[in-house]
């Protein structure tokens, strides 16, 4: 049966070539005339040495967590820690790591191409950006099976250890290092993006009066490369550790629910059929040159709906030739369609409240006719009852994949517990499943903004701006899609990882541990989480709002000091925008990241493991609902400013397009900063528990 984990190999060739491929793809295409050419370079080194010096920043904080697992494992001889969990864990931040850069490569080089795509069809522009996507998706889900396979192997082959539970919990490890890599990612980028972003609005749309990514803005070419190192290379980290954490929490329940290796097997065939659905599914990915922003949608629908469907179909005769001996077959694959169906519906319910198709959004962007205050009101308004629809699909698909899967309520019988358990694990893996097309619907949305920025600074025809605009308001809706069945996975996983959590530390210990409402140490650890993700959020938003503040200041300072700067007649000093935007990032992502590290360990040594479980509950239930509200409610304010910017309600320049901008400005590190760090800080704080629970066990004071 272990040599089955063979096809892990299989899906990750099949990926990473198809992505190859893509990748030479893009690259045919011309990247138009020589000044577009110098754009697109400028914002490559920009993103480059963003990276560079982030990645140097992290690794520093990895090489002190990774001496301090080395010094638990090997100094407890593998007790409180296993010896293999700081390998995994520098492994898992490598990989991420790789995944976002990866992406953030190939976007660098799509930008120009797409512009100069668009400048020949509407459809030919959707196809070069979609296909930069691919690169990125295909990429994610290639380097994740790769991962997740050779760790197996090392673990049996190398090690000898045969034992499927071993196995599990060790290689759950791997995802804390995913998930550090990721948050840092996601927080630095997200800053980095989101300060540039504020600050070119500010001051170049609302009080110079120029329109966006008009290369008077000294801020503009910061601007486009945030939209890389956050939007893709922050988001390929982001969407690799959900991806790679579902799998791993549900190789970690099969050993509870007794399945063994074969309970590991399917979530790993599920992922390799996935990218097989997905692959097809990109193929139907077309429009007409007269598309509508509806059209538009629906054809990146086409797409995703049609690999969710073939997935679905496929699932069945895999649940069956893995699971039939275990006599609940059927309920597991009820499981795993719960899991695609409720990440489909918060797909099109995100759809729904953030695109400018619907009357949501277009509600909204009538609220900017009584001024900026009343759009900002409208926006937190739609962001708030959009949580409506994803807490109950979410919901359901818990209790459809818990009970389907042979749960019960009665937690003496563990076995049926344990069950349930993983049933709601494998429909995490199917509700992800297939994310090399849902990630690429996501990725081209910030390689269609940067073609934009790209058209307008080297003054393209005007079409060809309302092309690219037309693609980057659909890229609002696909990425507020991905960071739904991001946070939707990270609920059913950190569900899964909680009682993962539970089983681990009672084993750990010989009195019965209570883990009721009841307990006043459960009570006080569900406060403390959420408080960690009113606090989390805080610094995240403070961190934009520092890091744009300088950017305004300083554009203000280039508009009053350089002389011939809005007449045309002068070059604004863009790499000042860069290096302040740069400095700001690094210095401010730090703080957050520790939060997710730090509270749960020490909540462990002063409240003990059952304070955890109650920190891991609260963060998990309000990180969940906090990242719906901000990452809906910034997609809304940023379509709802594209579509006055269409020519409604006054269109560019009038006093709406400018309450909306002020709505943007709000709603930006909402949906790119925060919000959908949330998902990672969820993960981070269960598998950081999990690895250190024997230090809490150990040596807590309650």
């Amino acid at each position: 049966m272990e040599n089955l984990f063979l096809i892990g190999f299989v899906g990750a060739a099949l990926a990473l070539i198809f992505a190859f491929m893509q990748s030479r793809k893009v690259l045919s295409f011309s990247e138009g005339n020589e000044s577009m050419q110098k754009l697109a370079d400028a914002i490559r080194q920009g993103a480059n040495a963003f990276l560079k010096n982030q990645y140097s920043t992290v690794s520093k904080v990895f090489v002190v967590v990774f001496i301090l697992l080395i010094a638990i494992a090997f100094g407890s001889d593998g007790e409180m820690l296993s010896k293999f969990t700081p390998f995994a864990f520098l492994t898992g931040g490598l990989w991420s790591m790789m995944a976002g850069f990866i992406g953030m490569k190939i976007a660098t080089r799509s930008n120009a191409r797409t512009a100069w795509a668009a400048s020949e069809s509407l459809n030919r522009g959707l196809r070069v950006a979609f296909s930069s996507g691919s690169v990125m998706g295909f990429t994610v889900v290639g380097l994740g099976m790769l991962d997740i396979t050779l760790w197996f192997f090392i673990l049996n082959l190398g090690a000898g250890i045969t034992d499927a539970a071993t196995i599990g919990n060790i290689m759950v490890m791997n995802g804390m290092g995913a998930s550090f890599m990721a948050l840092f990612a996601r927080v630095g980028g997200g800053i980095y993006t989101k300060a540039a972003d504020v600050g070119a609005d500010l001051v170049g749309k609302v009080e110079a009066g120029i329109p966006e990514d008009d290369p008077r803005n000294p801020a503009t070419i910061a601007d486009n490369v945030g939209d890389n190192v956050g939007d893709v290379a922050g988001m390929g980290a982001d969407l690799y550790e959900s991806y790679v954490g579902s799998i791993l929490a549900t190789f970690a329940l099969s050993a509870v629910a007794g399945y063994g290796f074969n309970g590991m097997l399917l979530p790993l065939a599920l992922a390799v059929c996935g990218i097989v659905c997905s692959i097809i599914g990109s193929f139907f990915v077309r429009t007409k040159e007269n598309a509508t922003q509806k059209s538009l949608l629906g054809s990146l629908r086409t797409g995703t709906y049609l690999a969710a469907i073939l997935a679905a179909i496929v699932a069945a005769p895999l649940t069956n030739y893995f699971m039939k001996d275990f006599g609940n077959n059927w309920g597991i694959y009820i499981a795993i369609v719960s899991g695609l169906v409720g990440g489909v519906l918060i797909g099109y319910f995100t759809e729904y409240f953030t695109s400018d198709t619907y009357k949501p959004t277009k509600k909204l962007a009538a609220a900017s006719e009584t001024g900026a205050a009343t759009i900002i009101i409208g926006g937190l308004s739609l962001g708030l009852m959009s949580t409506v629809a994803s807490i109950l699909i979410v919901a359901a698909a818990i209790l459809v994949s818990f009970f389907a899967a042979g749960g019960t309520t009665d937690l003496t019988d563990f076995a049926s517990f344990g069950r349930g358990l993983y049933g709601i694990g494998i429909a995490a893996v199917g509700m992800l499943s297939t994310l090399g097309i849902t990630l690429a619907t996501d990725a081209y949305g910030p390689v269609a903004d940067n073609a934009g920025g790209i058209a307008e600074m080297a003054g393209l025809p005007k079409e060809v701006r309302e092309r690219t605009d037309a693609l980057d308001s659909l890229g609002n809706t696909t990425a507020a899609t991905g960071k739904g069945f991001a946070i939707g996975s990270a609920s059913l996983t950190s569900l899964a990882l909680l009682v993962s959590y539970m089983d681990i530390v009672q084993r750990k210990t010989v009195e019965v541990l209570d883990f009721s409402l009841s307990s006043p140490i459960v009570l006080v650890g569900l406060f403390i989480g959420a408080m960690l993700t009113f606090v989390f959020a805080a610094f995240t938003m403070s961190a934009v709002q520092t890091a744009a503040q300088s950017i305004v200041v300083e554009v203000r300072r280039q508009f009053r000091e350089i002389v011939g700067i809005m007449e045309g007649e002068t070059d604004p000093d863009y790499a000042a925008c860069v290096t302040l935007c740069t400095k700001g990032a690094l210095r401010e992502m730090v703080a957050p990241a520790l939060l997710a590290i730090i509270v749960p360990i020490l909540t462990g040594i002063i409240l003990g493991p059952t304070g955890v479980v109650g920190l891991l509950a609260g963060v998990s239930v309000t990180g969940f609902v906090m990242a719906v509200f901000m990452s809906n409610a910034g997609g809304a304010w940023d379509n709802a400013k594209k579509y006055i910017e269409q020519g409604n309600h006054g269109g560019k320049g009038s006093d709406c397009h400018k309450a909306a901008v002020v709505g943007d400005t709000v709603g930006d590190p909402f949906k790119d900063t925060s919000g959908p760090s949330l998902n990672i800080l969820i993960k981070l704080c269960s598998t950081v528990s999990i690895v250190f629970s024997g230090v809490v066990v150990l040596f807590s004071v309650l």
